[in-house]
């Protein structure tokens, strides 16, 4: 249940063999980067909970005002929050509230990049932001190429193509799989043009 940035110092200092062989002022910044939080939930090593944990208080009856003891646990959802930079969907356990600071963030990819790594208490935040912060770096040094529009056109001709084709398959099958009969060819013939035509319409608004 412990996440302790004092220990996370002292085994990182055991790794490279003591501070001798550490410049002047990397101890330093090392434990700025670390948690400042001591105690985290060990499930919320598994999920980015923004620093909501168990509390502890009484619970006091109306009539004798007699306390007992009790928690109050956060509210845990596993959600699916697509990141723009990964270009996939990650499953992860956040609670109601880091959920507000994500749509207060504008996305899961700004929420772990605006905040620091001294207050990233848990594990999984940790990873998953330097995984973004690896992949910002990387598109950084990617160069941008601009098609000409000839080119461009050439292409959603060839995607074009390729929906046909798939639509073509797809249609094969389900004849193969359900049989054919003159009703289900006009179904399918009234589903394809409305298909072609959004499409289109996709295409000329672009």
């Amino acid at each position: 249940m412990a996440f302790r940035s004092k220990e996370m110092v002292k085994k990182i200092m055991k790794k490279i063999g003591g501070e001798k062989n550490l410049n002047p002022g990397v101890k330093e910044s090392l434990k700025k980067s670390l948690p400042e939080s001591k105690v985290v939930m060990s499930r919320a090593h598994r999920g980015i909970y923004a620093g909501r944990h168990i509390q502890f208080g009484n619970q006091v009856s109306e009539k004798g005002g007699n306390k007992t003891r009790r928690n109050w646990k956060p509210n845990v959802q596993e959600k699916r929050l697509f990141s723009y930079v990964l270009d996939r969907h990650i499953r992860v356990k956040v609670t109601t509230h880091a959920l507000r600071c994500i749509d207060k963030a504008g996305g899961i990819d700004e929420y772990l990049l605006k905040t620091p790594y001294k207050k990233m208490d848990t594990e999984m935040g940790l990873l998953w932001k330097s995984k973004i912060e690896k992949m910002y770096q990387e598109l950084g040094n990617m160069e941008v190429v601009f098609f000409p529009q000839e080119e461009e056109n050439k292409l959603a001709e060839e995607f074009k193509d390729m929906r046909i084709e798939q639509r073509v398959a797809r249609r094969d099958v389900r004849r193969i799989a359900y049989g054919w009969s003159p009703k289900v060819a006009e179904i399918e013939e009234a589903s394809e043009d409305g298909e072609a035509n959004h499409h289109e319409e996709l295409v000329a608004n672009s």
